[in-house]
């Protein structure tokens, strides 16, 4: 499947149009990469081509108002609602997918899996987030994604520039062209490519935003609840989920496996994207084949798992 090209496809869910691209087989077995907030399906594209090519079918999904996703037209960002699409997009898929969250996107996946629809995924992947994420990491983020968010920037140099400050330990694009998949222009200026109600109150909004990010005993009760395999990989500089936190989270949950990147922030997949696409392929492979092997031999389970740290946490 090398070489093959995105299949960008438009799905009705909710009164919405949300947009993501597939790569590879769709009778193959998939997995579905859900973004951070503020991000889009682009920040996937690296990881989706080298699964597709491995024989995975890959999606990568922008969420709701974000991307080229409609934005929400009574601005209800709620974890739980997003969720929801989710569960709407992945009814069409031939089996069960592996869920790849980061940050948001992770916390979205716990939801779904730990109470909205246990079984709907074949495992999950969370990307820099725990459910005792830290607060002055997050806070960060937030910061990062208000401070242009209505001004917007007068030049694609003034992103990157911004960019740069919040995550210095990342090269400056050679190519400040791809930083448009992640912008719109609009009467010349840029802007980032989310709907600010998704941070701030709509009139007459029912959900705001996604509050329940912040209910850390209810995600750690539906993480406890989540029987699919499970893996952290954490970017060993972040500061949303610190070293503090990762143990924690190991000590309530020493069954999901643990991978601890070096060289990379919250940003792990952008960081180190060679590292992180190889702890998912390995994650993968080895849960498929005990899929496999299971449906063979009757033993209807994974079995145990292993710690893939390759760092002290």
């Amino acid at each position: 499947m090398a070489g093959v090209e995105a299949r960008t496809v438009r799905y009705s869910v909710n009164g919405m149009s949300l947009v993501a691209d597939h790569r590879g087989d769709p009778d193959a077995a998939p997995v579905l990469f859900l973004h951070g907030g503020g991000q889009t399906r682009h920040s996937w594209a690296g990881s989706a081509r080298r699964l597709s090519d491995r024989g995975w079918h890959t999606v990568t999904l922008d969420a709701r108002g974000h991307g080229e996703s409609e934005w929400a037209p009574d601005g209800d960002y709620r974890l739980r609602s997003m969720a929801q699409d989710v569960l709407e997009v992945i009814d069409g898929f031939a089996s069960p997918p592996l869920v790849v969250g980061a940050s948001l996107g992770g916390l979205t996946a716990i939801l779904l899996e730990g109470d909205l629809a246990p079984g709907a995924s074949a495992g999950v992947v969370l990307v820099d987030i725990v459910p005792n994420w830290n607060n002055d990491g997050g806070e960060r983020v937030r910061e990062f994604m208000t401070d242009r968010m209505t001004e917007g920037f007068a030049s694609l140099q003034e992103v990157a520039t911004a960019v740069a400050t919040y995550n210095p330990g990342r090269p400056p694009p050679t190519d400040l062209d791809g930083l448009k998949k992640n912008l719109r222009h609009r009467d010349g200026r840029w802007y980032w490519h989310w709907d600010p109600h998704f941070l701030t109150p709509a009139p007459g909004n029912p959900g705001g935003p996604p509050g329940e990010v912040a209910d850390r005993e209810a995600l750690m009760t539906w993480t406890g609840r989540i029987g699919s395999p499970m893996m952290l990989v954490r970017g060993r500089t972040s500061d949303v989920v610190a070293e503090a936190d990762a143990r924690v989270f190991r000590q309530a949950f020493p069954h999901v496996e643990f991978v601890d990147v070096s060289g990379a922030g919250h940003m792990v997949a952008g960081d180190r994207n060679d590292v992180f696409t190889d702890a998912v392929v390995d994650f993968l492979e080895r849960h498929h084949r005990r899929a496999d092997q299971s449906a063979l031999d009757g033993s209807g389970g994974a079995g145990g798992v292993q710690d893939e740290s390759n760092g002290p946490v």
